[in-house]
């Protein structure tokens, strides 16, 4: 057996430290490994013996990127257990925060990381070089979506203003008039994202994914709702365990999610999107129909178009939250003393994200559990992974290794906070 290794050391475009490990016999591959070897950080385990109060503040330190989403996950959780459910403004405050994670999260991604790879350009720098301008729309839609995150979040990265209950405090109307005049301006920029984005050449590649997100009756999931599959799974999070099960392989330091009856599924914007087209307003829909989208699509590498309809979607939606707040009497709400067991899902910018709390009468954690989109979608990666390099095998290897590089930023994975290594070693025999 002959075995040829090519590795490619400083992958700046993918957060975290990973590396994929392809196995060839007569032009197939037999295995394609996504090995996520970053040590584990042990939220979950930090997290036990520690006051539910303290909860938002430390899950914002899993990502600098979409702290927002954990601390969602975390205080739906956490109140849940409680017997807790947030109407009104306060609930319409942090569905707009999370606008904001979602518009400086993905314009990143857009921008910054993957429209390099349908570019030709070999990273940031060059697309500023090259396009000015859309870089500098970009730039403007993550200020405005930073904005909402320092002005309900307390700060743009880890936000510390965000509590079980509610918040700390509550924005001003002066400060949510200067952010409605941004994100107007963001709106704009949004709208000629997508179509700039809608340029792109895409590679013709389609999959038959279950998809798995959120579905809330009447709103374009982020914060609430049902977990819903294209295939028929329709569930509350707190059956999440009946319906989904972790495990652990020995090339991944991350666990890997999969439906119990079905195996692998894709979470994310795909997902979201086909599952929930009808969420979107009609402008925003009738937009996307105008960059080549319909209801459906099943194309891994047009994400990053459907990630663009997701930015224009928050900007439309964080200013229609915006005209409809009413400040509330109280920026939270009392707490009962009770033990209690809680579970939430909500959307992150990369997919669905899962946590599960149990704490006592003093409002002690007893367990936790936290399930990250990138471990959901771990083994849908590697089968991309697989079928895309088979039919690239006759092309050079540095080619083969770029276009498996593009295949996984489809998925914005967030193996980390960090950014590092990608190393790429191909067996061959």
């Amino acid at each position: 057996m002959a075995v040829r290794k090519l590795t490619l050391e400083a992958l700046a475009r993918v957060e975290g430290e990973g590396s994929l490990e392809l196995s060839l016999h007569e032009g197939k591959v037999e295995t394609a490994r996504l090995k996520i070897f970053e040590p584990p950080r042990f939220f979950e385990a930090f997290l036990r013996g520690r006051a539910l109060s303290e909860v938002p503040d430390i899950v914002a330190r899993i990502c600098g990127i979409c702290p927002v989403a954990y601390q969602m996950s975390a205080v739906h959780a956490l109140e849940q257990g409680l017997g807790i459910a947030l109407g009104g403004p306060l609930r319409l405050l942090r569905r707009l925060l999370y606008c904001g994670e979602w518009i400086e999260s993905h314009v990143l991604h857009i921008v910054m990381l993957h429209a390099p790879d349908f570019l030709g350009l070999p990273d940031a720098i060059a697309i500023s070089r090259d396009h000015r301008a859309e870089v500098e729309r970009a730039l403007t839609l993550k200020r405005a979506g930073n904005e909402i995150l320092r002005l309900l979040g307390g700060r743009e990265i880890h936000p510390i203003n965000i509590r079980v209950g509610g918040f700390y405090r509550l924005p001003t109307p002066s400060e949510l008039s200067a952010l409605r005049d941004k994100l107007e301006k963001a709106g704009q920029e949004a709208v000629a994202l997508l179509r700039w984005v809608a340029t792109f050449p895409m590679p013709d590649c389609e999959r038959d994914y279950e998809f798995v997100s959120l579905r809330h009756p009447s709103e374009y999931p982020m914060n609430e709702g049902r977990l819903v599959s294209s295939r028929g799974l329709s569930c509350l999070p707190e059956e999440f365990d009946a319906e989904f099960e972790e495990s652990h392989l020995p090339h991944s330091t991350a666990l890997y999610c999969r439906l119990r009856r079905r195996g692998s599924y894709l979470a994310g914007p795909l997902a979201r999107y086909n599952i929930n087209f009808d969420r979107l307003s009609p402008r925003v829909q009738s937009l996307a129909r105008e960059a080549g989208l319909g209801p459906s699509c099943r194309n891994p590498f047009r994400s990053i178009l459907v990630r663009s309809v997701e930015v224009l979607f928050a900007c439309e939606e964080a200013l229609r939250l915006l005209s409809l707040y009413e400040p509330p009497e109280a920026p939270s709400v009392a707490l009962p003393a009770i033990p209690g067991e809680g579970h939430a899902a909500t959307e992150a910018p990369r997919g669905l994200l899962y946590h599960r709390y149990r704490f006592d009468r003093e409002g002690t954690i007893e367990e936790a559990r936290i399930v990250p989109p990138t471990s959901q979608n771990q083994a849908s990666i590697e089968e991309d992974l697989r079928l895309w390099a088979e039919r690239h095998l006759s092309e050079p290897e540095e080619s083969l290794r770029d276009r498996c590089e593009q295949a996984i930023r489809n998925y914005d994975p967030c193996i980390s906070c960090s950014t590092h290594f990608l190393r790429l070693q191909i067996r061959r025999r």
